[in-house]
């Protein structure tokens, strides 16, 4: 009879996060079982002797490993279980027990590219104080603008900040491009913006992170996020869990989730772009960059010559009319290649392309790689 793997989960499930890298978990347990799991209430983690009732369940029950997230472990307690266990990062990086990390430096990149790509001059971070993965999304974020941004950090603590947060808010230059750690703060700061009669986007440009979609769309305008790949990194850890249960061995390692794509809603829904022509134009653009649109049909959007027109836009947007309307069509494209496992060709005619055959070549061109293998890296699994 084959061996059943027994894995404690300390998991919330409450966020998308944890429910997204769930997903991942039983996936490889359904394709490489028999698995059985314990979900231990999120509260033992908060308890005194929560580390006592884990390590008796675990004795107990017999665990081959445990995975999820503790924010003040003691390690030689865990420790003298003496099976494999994978800590989620929150206030630092395990040196006693593998990780399950993160690309937040990228993450935070990610964001700032997003903006620099919208003209944004004003930038601000708001995120939490003394956990890991908040303070290097900020730092990625503002090592990639190499501009000055407004940052604002809080404790856990939302109520005691919510002053603050006001008068951080009203302080901002306006308008700015506002970049949460993630989408549960996104939408805090959507709230007061919307109590204290601050315009989304108009004046604050807002970007979440882990696409949470119930935070998202309760949001009043719906929130931008930066979609993870957390699925692939739950079946990863369950995959290297599984080699240490079978040869016995249990080394520390690391598995890393990294940013897939922006999923864009309307608290981005803006550029900051002063020429009102061009202005008018990269709007048509956004909203109809799917449809068969050539550089002629685009100049007739304002009342001015075609060269006038290519100047202005080189000017403002720093690229031409064609290679910005490319660009539209490929970031459209990347975003269904990494988070859809639809067939390349039917991907490219839905993002604007006429001729889905030439898709790899001009897909190289623009990110480097074979549409292919850039979804390999989200999808190896």
């Amino acid at each position: 009879m084959e061996r059943v793997v027994k894995v404690i989960l300390l998991l919330d499930v409450s966020g998308e996060f944890d429910r997204k890298l769930l997903r991942g978990i039983v996936r490889y347990s359904q394709e490489h079982g028999p698995w059985q799991f314990y979900r231990m209430p999120s509260w033992f983690r908060r308890d005194a002797n929560g580390e006592k009732h884990i390590l008796e369940w675990a004795r107990k029950w017999k665990a081959d490993a445990i995975v999820g997230r503790w924010n003040s472990l003691r390690p030689p307690l865990l420790k003298s279980l003496g099976i494999p266990i994978v800590l989620q990062n929150y206030q630092t990086r395990s040196t006693t027990y593998s990780n399950l990390t993160g690309d937040y430096l990228g993450t935070g990149r990610m964001a700032a590219r997003f903006f620099r790509k919208r003209l944004f001059s004003h930038f601000a971070y708001f995120g939490l104080k003394g956990i890991i993965w908040s303070e290097e999304r900020r730092q990625g974020f503002v090592e990639e603008l190499g501009a000055d941004v407004s940052v604002l950090e809080i404790s856990d603590n939302q109520a005691a900040a919510r002053k603050s947060i006001v008068r951080w808010l009203h302080s901002l230059p306006k308008p700015v491009a506002l970049f949460c750690c993630d989408d549960a703060h996104a939408l805090l700061i959507s709230e007061i913006c919307k109590l204290e009669s601050i315009a989304v986007p108009e004046e604050i440009a807002l970007l979440g992170v882990d696409n949470d979609e119930l935070y998202c769309a309760i949001s009043d305008p719906p929130i931008s996020s930066i979609e993870l790949n957390e699925e692939q990194g739950g079946y990863l850890i369950c995959s290297q869990l599984h080699r240490q249960i079978l040869s016995g061995t249990n080394e520390p390692f690391s598995v890393t989730i990294t940013p897939k794509c922006i999923i864009e809603r309307q608290s981005t829904d803006r550029h900051n772009i002063s020429d009102s022509y061009v202005a008018a134009i990269v709007r048509h653009l956004s909203e109809h960059f799917r449809e068969d649109l050539s550089v002629d049909d685009i100049v007739k959007l304002v009342p001015l010559s075609k060269r006038s027109v290519e100047l202005r836009f080189r000017s403002v947007m720093g690229t031409t009319l064609y290679q910005y309307l490319t660009q539209l069509r490929i970031e459209h494209f990347t975003r269904l290649l990494v988070t859809t496992d639809r067939a390349l060709e039917d991907i490219a005619i839905e993002s604007g392309f006429k001729d889905g055959s030439n898709i790899s070549r001009i897909f190289r061109r623009y990110q480097g790689c074979s549409p292919s293998e850039y979804r390999k890296q989200f999808f190896a699994f």
